[in-house]
């Protein structure tokens, strides 16, 4: 999105190399404090001119061989999941919590603020480090980040929260395995999910409806309706 330069820096939203400052510099420029619109209890750095910052940074990010910002911008499935986790504080409260493909950090947040015992936020785009730790400072929460490839691992998490997780086909026949694996051995696994295409068919139990607003820029409506399901 197009920006005034602060303090008159040359290309202040640039970025050339990315460290933990030059991360932290591009997200304060090119977002804004604020709160998704399902969840007001939670405080985000959001792009809130989604098409600008998401075709610029696409451009900018594909020199330095980075993926496009999926942690600037609410997704519905994390909204639902997040406020089905505000809403129903028992299924996380006490417990060792993994929010996978965090990207915001937003579902990760609201499992803190429902009182979990310890929240990891997995993501593997570099920039979800910085993002996840403002977001995290900005609500007064602590959450561990873990940068890696997580897929396949077990590190005896109590409860999985994934949002909008089955958008893309080879990704989702990675999870489900991985998934079933881990429901198996007894870990509580919720997904938030709009309807994306991959979702499983079956094996699945309905928690929570919500009708979410989005982005009509990056989805397909002004409004998309989410369900948080458990793996059965």
């Amino acid at each position: 999105m197009e920006r005034g330069l602060p303090h008159g820096r040359p290309d202040a939203g640039a970025v050339t190399a990315l460290t933990p400052n030059s991360a932290k510099n591009f997200i304060l420029d090119n977002t804004t404090l604020m709160a998704p619109p399902h969840v007001p209890e939670i405080l985000l750095h959001l792009a809130d001119e989604a098409h600008d910052l998401w075709q610029r940074t696409e451009d900018e990010l594909a020199e330095i061989g980075l993926p496009p910002p999926f942690w600037a911008f609410a997704w519905a499935g994390g909204q639902g999941l997040a406020r089905y986790i505000l809403d129903n504080p028992s299924d996380v409260h006490g417990k060792r919590v993994l929010d996978f493909a965090s990207g915001s950090g937003l579902v990760a947040i609201a499992a803190v603020k429902a009182g979990a015992a310890e929240v990891i936020a997995a993501d593997i785009d570099p920039f979800c480090a910085t993002a996840i730790r403002l977001n995290a400072e900005a609500n007064g929460v602590g959450i561990t980040f873990l940068g890696s490839d997580c897929i396949g691992t077990d590190a005896r998490w109590d409860v999985v929260l994934a949002g909008d997780v089955f958008y893309d086909r080879c990704f989702a026949d990675r999870l489900m395995p991985w998934f079933a694996a881990l429901k198996s051995r007894g870990t509580d696994i919720l997904v938030g999910d709009p309807g994306r295409s991959y979702l499983p068919k079956t094996g699945l139990e309905p928690l929570a409806v919500y009708e979410v607003a989005v982005t009509r820029a990056l989805e397909d409506s002004l409004v998309k309706r989410t369900t948080v399901w458990r793996f059965a």
